[in-house]
């Protein structure tokens, strides 16, 4: 959610993800942990669709698909999500793997920063979130 701010494509990446680990399992080499190797495919996976999606000349929905029934998420979630979508690609990974849950340490060898580096940048992100959430009034 944090890469593409949307439910359907969301829930299409995850799924293309899965289909990517299951095809390229045999490569795993045990040299992080399966989780760690999971989220480096779904965050390349998603980093790859946008950038096509960059590339496709973007046409008008017709009204009535673009009139669809927005997806049960609280707003405020939506609204967490949306401002997510807008921080940098870095911010926007590790923010979404510590929402995941993931160890700091994991994160850190995901990203490719220490993992000091991690505390200090997830205490930023959350006081730019924060301070998002403040100025629009939530």
């Amino acid at each position: 959610m944090a890469y593409v701010n949307d439910a359907g494509w969301a829930q299409d990446l995850a799924q293309d993800t899965f289909v990517i680990v299951w095809q390229q399992l045999a490569s795993f080499r045990n040299e992080s942990s399966i989780g760690t190797w999971i989220f480096r495919i779904a965050t390349n996976n998603c980093l790859r669709q946008l950038e096509r999606q960059k590339r496709n000349v973007k046409q008008e929905l017709p009204l009535n698909l673009a009139e669809e029934k927005p997806v049960d998420i609280e707003p405020q979630i939506q609204l967490l999500y949306r401002f997510i979508g807008e921080l940098p690609e870095l911010d926007r990974i590790i923010i979404s793997l510590e929402l995941e849950e993931v160890k700091q340490a994991e994160i850190a060898q995901i990203v490719g920063v220490s993992e000091s580096n991690v505390r200090v940048k997830i205490h930023r992100i959350k006081e730019r979130l924060t301070k998002r959430f403040n100025e629009h009034g939530e």
